[in-house]
């Protein structure tokens, strides 16, 4: 007789799942990336551009689901359309 006891239940996450990279297609970018962060005592700002690269190789190969990287938090890793080089020159 438990009475107070609540049942848990489960929820998937807000994006959906986060497929493993079973091939290891991007494990060389993953790879990098931690070295980066190791060799950085774990300052993961300092390794901004290995993360990019990773989370690029994830979308590109379909293991996670296709994101702005402004919406990312890397706006300002982007390159400059080239019109705009074009006028700084």
């Amino acid at each position: 007789m438990n009475f107070g006891t609540k049942t848990f239940r489960p929820r998937p996450p807000v994006k959906g799942a986060f497929p493993l990279d079973h091939f290891g297609e991007c494990k060389s970018f993953k790879e990098t990336y931690m070295r980066c962060l190791k060799d950085n005592r774990f300052d993961n700002s300092r390794c901004r551009v290995e993360s990019k690269k990773y989370l690029e190789c994830r979308m590109d190969r379909q293991l996670m689901a296709k994101e702005p990287f402004e919406k990312l938090g890397f706006k300002d890793l982007l390159e400059e359309p080239a019109e705009e080089n074009k006028a700084k020159s």
